[in-house]
């Protein structure tokens, strides 16, 4: 595996600003990854940081960055009438990954992340050429009623969710009958033992490697 810098990127030339880290490895291999954070974290949470690592010794270029709610509070969660706003600073960040590459650019993020990503690709599938869903926020703990996939039938580009067997967002059942909605190809990567934030307190040493060669794997 190839070795990778990391440097903050602030790009203010569109609005929402894109804010973040972007790691460049020393030998790419054309791909680009865009990687977003949580409801309740930043795009320097342990999961994001982990992955964006290994997928720069792999040899893709991961710009994860801070959604614009984020950019403007430090703390606390999204507020659910600024969620366009959120889908705009995914697009803007495509954008500037647009102009620094011409191979593939893949989306996506870690729970809210993940699901405006998939929102907004679910309504523009130009922007990307793939899906990377960790742990999606399926339905609230506790409100299996209240199921966030509507918009899964809309899905025009392949995607890959990463779900762990104690996530209260969805259980593995529930994940592999709502995948049934999204009419193109789609696979579901499965962690026993691990909750919503799959790292955990205890991480697997192994966790992301293994979704890393699932990932490459999958969009081979």
């Amino acid at each position: 595996m190839t070795t990778a810098s990391v440097a903050e990127l602030v790009d203010h030339s569109g609005d929402p600003a894109v804010r973040g880290f972007l790691h460049t490895p020393d030998e790419p291999i054309g791909d680009t990854l865009l990687l977003t954070h949580g409801a309740g974290a930043n795009c320097e949470s342990k999961l994001l940081v982990a992955l964006s690592v290994e997928f720069a010794r792999a040899g893709f270029t991961v710009l994860r960055c801070d959604l614009p709610f984020r950019q403007v509070r430090r703390f606390g969660p999204p507020f659910p009438a600024a969620a366009e706003r959120d889908r705009d600073g995914i697009r803007r960040a495509i954008a500037v990954l647009r102009n620094q590459t011409k191979g593939r650019i893949f989306a996506g993020g870690h729970s809210y992340g993940g699901r405006q990503t998939s929102m907004l690709i679910a309504e523009e599938p130009g922007l990307a050429d793939g899906l990377l869903l960790l742990a999606y926020p399926l339905h609230p703990p506790r409100k299996p009623e209240q199921l966030r996939a509507a918009h899964f039938p809309k899905i025009q580009r392949p995607t890959l969710f990463v779900h762990g067997a104690r996530d209260p967002f969805a259980s593995l059942a529930e994940m592999r009958s709502a995948l049934e909605l999204i009419p193109v190809a789609k696979m579901l990567l499965e962690i026993e033992g691990a909750g919503h934030e799959l790292l955990g307190k205890k991480p697997s040493d192994d966790l992301t490697e293994k979704i890393v060669e699932a990932f490459q794997e999958f969009y081979r």
